[in-house]
């Protein structure tokens, strides 16, 4: 059954009359304009990437790290304690830059499908007509994104956005969406919102069933080489990070000094 039977009306159906299906067509437009699209852009992604590691400081990132997990995992090692929060910081920050760069790979896909935009109205990421109606999305990176106010905040999103659509045209039928680039949820109807994520998502955008695993081949572009010339940026920040938390943090013994460690994080503001 067709999660959205609406699609088999899509614009593009008059541009295929030399393919038997609209499915076949879409597949075949929306594919190459995403590979041409990941290999211009994904280079933004992958250079966010390093001048993050580039513009990171020890000091400003062990002050956001708790000191007493550090001890209570048995890290006795300059480097063991730099790697832990350096990583973790890194695992944070590169979700959050993989799902902006998403979220534009969203809003092309859909431009190509259904001739959406970028949305100027806030916490609205993307908007769209289809069949007299005006879809807006606010796209997440992954289904759990956000606490319960957080979620509260985007249904107010929603209600000042249909409120502010509204005044302009008092007749237009608007429809919020909250989607997510991956992951599942088995409930899509939240009342103010329908909740789509992964392959149901990708689907409402496109109109394409199966885009979400064509997506995943393109994204490898140049990935080993830009990789190689993270991972070097990387070393250099370990070592760098290691020979700072070495001469600030540690004894002459060499072992750490755990009392001006935590001193530093947590002691009392000069």
């Amino acid at each position: 059954m067709n999660t959205f039977p609406w699609l088999k009306n899509s614009w593009k159906r008059k541009n295929c009359p030399y393919l038997n299906t609209i499915g076949r067509c879409l597949t075949r437009t929306i594919k190459n304009e995403v590979v041409k699209y990941v290999a211009e852009h994904i280079g933004e992604f992958h250079a966010k990437r390093i001048e993050n590691l580039k513009n990171l400081k020890l000091k400003k990132v062990l002050r956001r790290k708790n000191p007493y997990l550090f001890k209570a995992k048995y890290l006795l090692t300059a480097e063991q304690i730099i790697k832990s929060l350096v990583d973790a910081h890194l695992s944070s920050n590169e979700e959050t830059l993989f799902g902006d760069w998403l979220e534009g790979l969203a809003i092309f896909v859909n431009g190509i499908a259904y001739g959406g935009w970028k949305s100027g109205i806030s916490g609205i990421d993307l908007g769209f007509n289809h069949n007299h109606v005006r879809y807006i999305v606010a796209i997440k990176s992954g289904p759990n994104w956000g606490n319960q106010s957080q979620k509260e905040k985007l249904k107010d999103y929603f209600r000042k956005a249909k409120i502010t659509l509204r005044t302009s045209n008092s007749g237009l039928n608007v429809v919020a969406v909250n989607g997510c680039c991956y992951g599942k949820s088995k409930k899509v109807d939240y009342g103010d919102y329908f909740f789509y994520c992964g392959q149901r998502f990708w689907e409402f955008i496109s109109g394409e069933k199966e885009l979400y695993k064509e997506l995943i081949e393109p994204l490898g572009y140049k990935a080993r080489d830009k990789n190689e010339e993270f991972l070097l940026e990387y070393a250099r920040m370990i070592n760098r990070f290691t020979m700072e938390f070495s001469r600030d943090f540690c004894r002459q013994s060499g072992e750490i000094d755990w009392q001006k460690l935590l001193e530093f994080n947590s002691g009392y503001e000069d």
